[in-house]
């Protein structure tokens, strides 16, 4: 999805990853060599699949517990009595757990950028620039030398008169510097507003000025964003941005105009090594960070999220993922203004390891700003973990799939083939999968795609929406590592429920986090209860240590969505349905915003058929729209470029562009055929079947604000966009 390194990802990187990787597998041993290893792997495991294996009784992950006062069934870990705060005793704030790692882990490495060898651009056939990087090996700065930088960086701010009990803002892509300003603030107990760097002007503004950030901290690429809209920001006073070889050459970055001042990051770091300043240090309770969310509707909101809330997420986090230390090493490229990767590199500051910084643009060896010839940032790193959105795991397979397809012949027969005795492994119906078998095809046909990013992945971190169980499956077997599916959202610092590393099954989040309780409230309207059977169902609420201090700003709707009991704990009321499996796991199966009526009674669960529609090969994106006045649903769908191209010469359509491919009565009915298809296959009414359907031949990108940083829709801006379009859809 787009070009734009402000996206949370690109599409085609993930594609190429197993596209490549799967037809190197055929160049490197040959089908003879590969038939030969089939015969061996298939004779073994007859022998050992003889051997009984009995059912393993289920691990209780979660199991329920009394509130006094609370309605509803209430869920805490089973591992955990007691709700964890902290992950050592005296790290009550990022401001001391970071001075402790620290100190603890002085000498290792902690955080990594690449170094930019060199820029060049290459000029497509239709005349268009692309920019290509040449870039070197990761350049280390250990826990040490970050902590000097976070306390030189905060007496440098002190010190160019940054009022303390004013707020800064951090307004940048993710890199090394954004988390060593985000620590130097906390230094000095300064509140951290943070904003996506793709949003747009309007949000920008509002979040600037609602919170009177007096210091913005930016990039170059957002340095440029500023001047146009510098009337309408009424507080800022010192804007400091991070240096690149762009800035460092561009004589017209003014140091002062009409509203603020301009410095150097590097500059405000030897100011405050020059004139050391006594830190400030905050307490548990403090805001530390106002975090916008790119937001589904309106403008955005601003979450406090106090200093205890990040702390208990990064303790509670760590006791899921096993072995997490210092040996572990992490791919950093996701917004880090996203609570997601937030708390992912707060964990990994807690763990002692180390980060290395990339870019969705340059992740492989085959992403569009890598060099020809030059590795990529998992190559050349070599992470053991990462983070993903489902988006990006859905296109990983997809991606894999379409190629295997296009291949054909024996390869294709092979790939199915080692694929389905893979699965049957993992779902307990087939023993003699694992063991050699499994090593033959690791070696033969997976670790080619697994060395796309960097083959040393060993966990994977997914959160921001929900991630299909085919995916969930596909990545475990082709990428050979577990999924840890969090759920969580900006209200609870993304501490709700997380799978644990053990557990096999797909289509859950997992039990509560240790450092909170689940609880399921009935929703009478929507027909879900606590008292259903073989599962209590019901809308998702969270409390305990993650759980924020609500909206600022914004009473009204913190009173509205946050709830604190008679023993004085804070709940939040997440506004998604779930259900709780028996072994305490918890699974999202709804959302109430997404449930609207037709004209006859009939409820539409929005995000249940969409999920269902994407699965199209057709489809990039899809909207389901319903209007209560009629009795049947109609929706807008981004086509894939590249299959419904590829259909259209098969079929001898002949079109001048895309817009008008989309256009075509024939391309429309190809697409609603097979949205019919996937939607009976996943058991829908036909009630829930869009009866019209609109193509939209522009990509939904964050930049367009037609979807959030983590790519999940915005329903109002979408209606707003296409309201002429949706109402053609009912004449």
């Amino acid at each position: 999805m787009g070009d734009s390194e402000g996206s949370i990802l690109n599409f085609s990187v993930m594609e190429k990853i197993a596209r490549e990787g799967y037809l190197s597998v055929f160049k490197d041993y040959g089908v003879y060599g590969i038939v030969g290893a089939v015969v061996v792997a298939i004779l073994i495991p007859l022998l050992i699949s003889m051997v009984f294996v009995g059912k393993k009784k289920m691990k209780q992950r979660g199991v329920p517990v009394p509130v006094p006062g609370e309605a509803g069934l209430v869920v805490r870990n089973a591992r955990s009595v007691r709700l964890i705060e902290v992950p050592w005793e005296g790290a009550t704030t990022m401001a001391s757990l970071f001075e402790q790692s620290c100190k603890k882990h002085a000498r290792e490495r902690f955080l990594g950028t690449r170094k930019l060898i060199s820029r060049d651009f290459v000029t497509a056939s239709d005349g268009r620039k692309f920019e290509k990087l040449h870039l070197g090996e990761y350049q280390w700065e250990t826990y040490g030398e970050v902590f000097d930088r976070a306390c030189n960086f905060a007496s440098g701010l002190v010190k160019l008169g940054h009022d303390v009990d004013t707020r800064a803002a951090i307004f940048s892509e993710t890199r090394a510097e954004w988390s060593i300003a985000f620590q130097g603030l906390f230094r000095q107990n300064i509140t951290v507003v943070t904003i996506y760097a793709s949003l747009g002007d309007d949000a920008l503004i509002h979040s600037l000025n609602e919170t009177q950030v007096s210091t913005l901290i930016c990039d170059s690429k957002q340095l440029k964003k500023l001047a146009p809209i510098s009337s309408s920001l009424s507080t800022i006073r010192n804007v400091i941005y991070f240096e690149d070889d762009e800035t460092s050459r561009d004589s017209n970055v003014s140091r002062h105009t009409d509203n603020w001042s301009v410095f150097p990051f590097s500059e405000v770091e030897v100011l405050g090594k020059n004139n050391p300043v006594h830190p400030r240090l905050p307490i548990k309770t403090d805001i530390a960070v106002i975090m916008y969310t790119s937001g589904s509707t309106g403008l955005p909101k601003g979450v406090m999220i106090t200093h205890a809330n990040i702390v208990a997420t990064a303790a509670a986090v760590m006791t899921v993922i096993p072995r997490l230390g210092k040996n572990d090493v992490y791919l950093a490229y996701l917004p880090l203004a996203h609570v997601f990767e937030l708390a992912a590199e707060s964990v990994m500051l807690t763990a002692g390891a180390a980060i290395g910084y990339g870019s969705t643009l340059t992740l492989t060896d085959t992403s569009n700003k890598i060099k020809k010839g030059t590795k990529g940032d998992a190559s050349e790193l070599r992470p053991t973990l990462m983070t993903a959105v489902p988006a990006i795991l859905d296109r990983v397979r997809d991606g894999v799939l379409k190629k295997v397809e296009e291949t054909g012949g024996f390869p294709k027969t092979l790939f199915n083939t080692v694929y389905k005795r893979r699965l049957a492994a993992i779902e307990g119906s087939w023993l003699g999968a694992w063991g050699l078998e499994k090593l033959l095809w690791d070696v033969m046909v997976f670790k080619k795609i697994r060395s796309f990013l960097g083959g040393e992945i060993r966990f994977m971190l997914c959160g921001g929406a929900p991630l299909s169980g085919d995916t969930q499956r596909f990545i475990n077997i082709c990428m050979g590592a577990p999924i840890g599916q969090g759920y969580g959202l900006t209200e609870t610092f993304a501490g709700a429920a997380f799978t644990e590393w053990d557990d096999i099954s797909v289509g859950r989040v997992g039990p509560p986090l240790p450092c909170c309780y689940i609880k399921l409230v009935s929703w009478e309207e929507g027909g879900y209860l606590t008292s259903d059977q073989p599962m209590a169902r019901g809308e998702v609420v969270i409390g305990g240590c993650s759980i924020t201090a609500g909206y600022f700003n914004n009473d009204a709707k913190t009173k509205e969505d946050f709830k604190v009991d008679e023993m004085g704990m804070r709940w939040f009321y997440t506004g998604d349905i779930g259900r709780f499996h028996p072994d305490g796991c918890l699974e999202i199966i709804d959302r109430k915003k997404d449930i609207v009526k037709l004209q006859h009674g009939e409820y539409i669960s929005l995000g249940k058929v969409e999920a269902a529609l994407i699965s199209s090969n057709y489809v990039d994106n899809v909207m389901v729209y319903v209007d209560p006045f009629h009795n049947y649903c109609v929706a807008l769908v981004v086509p894939s470029h590249q299959v419904i191209e590829k259909w259209a010469q098969e079929a001898g359509i002949v079109y001048k562009d895309f817009a008008e491919l989309c256009n075509k009565d024939e391309a429309v009915s190809e697409i609603q055929q097979s949205l019919s298809k996937v939607a009976k296959a996943a058991r829908l009414d036909k009630f829930e079947i869009p009866a019209k359907i609109k193509l939209i031949p522009d990509p939904w990108t964050p930049e367009s604000g037609l979807v959030t940083a983590a790519l999940k829709l915005k329903r109002e801006q979408l209606k707003a966009k296409f309201k002429d379009e949706l109402q053609k859809l009912y004449q």
